[in-house]
């Protein structure tokens, strides 16, 4: 149990206030169940009260929906219309914000024999528990008692954990080349004081306590003064997601003879009535995550590698469904049931060729840029690539897209050309140009087969793993293109009910 909202006394149509903060993440299946009771007495013994019904679904649907608002019916009591449920989402804004500050000294306390001081600053947050952690420093100024530090940018949340009033403490040294740097002096100040922006709330007297405790006449070791403070408020992917972007799932199923005969147990496509092989798995885990983000459910498969019937020619982007002109399946169990039946009347062939599929997704991500839709190209392969030279410039050329690509590698096969093309160590080029950005994450299946036959938990963390950096991927292209998101729906207001009595 997660949280329970406050009762609402008598009335079929509560609209609760109270709300639930939890942690969101876009790579993994977060489930929800929602309980409604009718409440009857103090008791907090739920089995005390009467059950009215209740409504599943996972966070990723309520975010993925319109405006992040959910109506779904409530359900539990056979034969009756228990009602229907509205869910909202938001995201917590303070946990985003920067703050872009500069500060700059004046006649602050000569610590060099020689020459002046050679100052920098130390920021620290305070924890719950009244301790400090360093958050940032700035430069150093050489030699000079007045010195200007360049300004920086940091989270608020790094700053002050959003909470506005947490003091903030600052220390003045002076630094030294052996690292013993002196110690001038520190001040304290909070997120609200500094937001006040440059004024006169925000010269800070620098204060040496030792000093302080020896010298009667002692006043300040100088002073330190915020010269600006500018907030930014960084957008998130869900802002996007928020104001209605798709995102539209492709699967691209090897299907080359090195996977071996379907018919046998020994095949990485065997078609085992108990449970779902390598690629019916791998679909499923990353499939079921993305579907909450697609609002029409539709995902175009398609199969590489085969010979298709009636002629026996070789294709390497054919429709699973059979149907070139509409290869959209319906939902991730209308991709494996596609999948399933292609099986059944292609011939496995060769050779393990990417660039067509990479292509086929890419022409239609080029004729949509304008942020309203992002693509995921999803590739499952046992293998050794055969057209690297080719893939290698679709996914140069891609990177300019709205999209992203994911391949996860089945099976025991030496899959180094697919690390060449995750491009985490050495960016991926082509003829002398370079990728835009990083859009490949590569996975190896055998990496996440569970010991135990546990395949429910080793599957969340291949679809944790694969999906991880698509929003990182998403926000670039959305940042390089200097696309904003468009702005959410208004927030939805219950229809006023008119109250009846009864006489």
């Amino acid at each position: 149990q997660f949280g329970r909202t406050e009762v609402i006394d008598n009335t079929l149509n509560p609209d609760f206030v109270r709300k639930f903060i939890m942690d969101y993440f876009f790579e993994e299946r977060e489930n929800l169940r929602f309980d409604f009771y009718d409440v009857d007495s103090k008791s907090p013994n739920l089995s005390k009260h009467d059950f009215l019904g209740q409504m599943f679904c996972t966070l990723g649907e309520i975010v993925g929906s319109q405006g992040s608002r959910l109506e779904k019916s409530i359900t539990g009591i056979p034969g009756k219309k228990c009602g229907t449920v509205i869910v909202t989402a938001e995201e917590l804004s303070c946990c985003r914000d920067s703050v872009l500050m500069q500060f700059c000294a004046n006649k602050l306390d000569k610590k060099d024999f020689f020459g002046k001081s050679d100052p920098f600053l130390v920021f620290h947050r305070s924890n719950e528990d009244g301790s400090f952690t360093i958050c940032h420093k700035t430069e150093v100024v050489k030699n000079t008692l007045n010195p200007v530090w360049q300004a920086f940018k940091i989270s608020v949340r790094a700053l002050c954990n959003g909470d506005y009033d947490r003091t903030i403490k600052v220390e003045v040294y002076d630094w030294d080349r052996d690292g013993s740097h002196d110690f001038i002096g520190e001040f304290t100040t909070s997120y609200r004081e500094l937001s006040r922006g440059q004024s006169q709330f925000n010269v800070y007297e620098v204060i040496n306590p030792k000093k302080k405790g020896k010298k009667k006449k002692y006043i300040n070791s100088g002073t330190v003064t915020l010269l600006s403070f500018l907030i930014e408020t960084e957008v998130s992917f869900l802002d996007y997601i928020k104001g209605g972007t798709q995102i539209n799932f492709t699967v691209a199923i090897d299907f080359t003879a090195s996977n071996g005969n379907p018919s046998q147990p020994t095949s990485l496509h065997y078609m085992n009535p108990y449970q779902l092989n390598a690629y019916g798995m791998a679909l499923k885990a990353v499939g079921e995550i993305i579907q909450d983000y697609d609002s029409d459910k539709m995902f175009p498969a398609l199969g590489f590698g085969a010979r298709l019937p009636p002629d026996g020619r070789v294709s390497h982007e054919f429709a699973l469904n059979g149907n070139p002109q509409n290869p959209y399946c319906h939902g991730i169990d209308g991709v494996m049931e596609a999948y399933y039946r292609s099986l059944k009347s292609v011939q496995l062939y060769g050779p393990t060729n990417f660039a067509p599929v990479i292509n086929h997704v890419a022409r239609y991500a080029s004729s949509v840029k304008d942020g309203s839709q992002y693509f995921v190209l999803l590739i499952i392969t046992d293998g050794v690539i055969s057209d690297m030279a080719q893939t290698k410039e679709s996914i140069v050329n891609a990177s300019k897209l709205p999209m992203s690509i994911i391949i996860v590698g089945v099976g025991p096969a030496e899959f180094d050309a697919m690390e060449e093309l995750d491009g985490d160590v050495v960016r991926i080029s082509s003829r002398g140009k370079f990728a835009e950005r990083d859009i490949v994450q590569f996975v190896p299946f055998r990496d996440y087969i569970d010991r135990s036959g546990n395949h429910v938990l080793s599957m969340a963390r291949l679809a944790k793993d694969v999906l991880a950096e698509i929003p990182e991927q998403f926000l670039s292209y959305m940042r390089v293109r200097g696309i904003k998101p468009s702005p959410a729906p208004p927030p939805y207001t219950p229809p006023i009910h008119v109250l009846q009595t009864q006489i």
